[in-house]
Parts: C-alpha cells; structure tokens; sequence
C-alpha cells in the first residue's frame, strides 16, 4: 500500500480565474497539506511559461486514505 502523500497541480485560468483547467502537476511529493501549500508561491513562479490569463495552484491529497470512525485522519495537519 502506498502512503498518503499531497502533490500540486497548476492551473491555467481564463479571465477572473474561472474555467481552470490542469496544466500539469509538480513533480514534488509532501508529506502534509501545510508544506505543499507553503511551496505555492514558488511552484507559481516557476510556471509562469504557461499560456493562459491565470495561473493557479491546488493542492491534492493522493495515496491510500485511512478513515477512522467517520474521520478522514489522513488530511490532518
């Protein structure tokens, strides 16, 4: 089984930040939700090459995810 783990996915945008689409994900792996979206203002910059109005990030939880008595205990922290 494979662990729990957050990527960031970059987002391209049309105008006023609607219609996203994903561009491509960083080839980093985090191990919380709060270092991956510590790293936003630096994946964003190194992104910029991209072609839309809009450049976004988003933070996704990927791996095995453990529910424990209705509780998503892997998305803690």
């Amino acid at each position: 089984m494979e662990p729990m783990f957050f990527v960031m996915a970059i987002l391209g945008c049309g105008d006023g930040n609607i219609a996203c689409t994903e561009a491509r994900v960083e080839p980093a792996r985090y191990e919380t939700l709060a270092q991956c979206r510590a790293d936003l203002p630096a994946a964003l910059s190194r992104n910029t090459d991209l072609s839309f109005p809009v450049i976004n990030a988003d933070c996704r939880a990927q791996g095995v995810r453990i529910v424990t008595k209705g509780t998503n205990a892997a998305t803690r922290g």
